[in-house]
């Protein structure tokens, strides 16, 4: 019996200010979501999840709470990032966030 794909419900997401990202320390590697931010807009660059890593939900985990930040800052998002893009036009209540 195999035990199938990890579980990651339990990755910690983590703000890290002093580099403009979000970011998870998993399995030894890290995956970041990078910003920029200019007055009231974040303006998402780049999501990054290691090759290994990536098909396990961390990009949207990240993103996720890189989005409910900016909501709770108050901040308009540009997101400059094809994959931020993707996540908000999948998730309508991220939508209001670009405008």
């Amino acid at each position: 019996m195999s035990a199938g794909p990890p579980d990651f419900a339990g990755i910690v997401v983590q703000h890290n200010v002093a580099e403009f990202r979000f970011e998870a320390m998993v399995e030894g590697s890290l995956a970041v979501a990078d910003y920029e931010a200019a007055g009231d807009v974040v303006v998402f660059t780049h999501t990054f999840v290691p090759p290994d890593l990536r098909g396990r939900g961390i990009a949207e985990k990240l993103v996720r709470a890189a989005l409910e930040w900016a909501r709770t800052e108050n901040r308009r998002v540009v997101p400059a990032c094809s994959y931020v893009a993707a996540f908000i036009r999948r998730n309508p209540d991220f939508q209001s966030l670009g405008q």
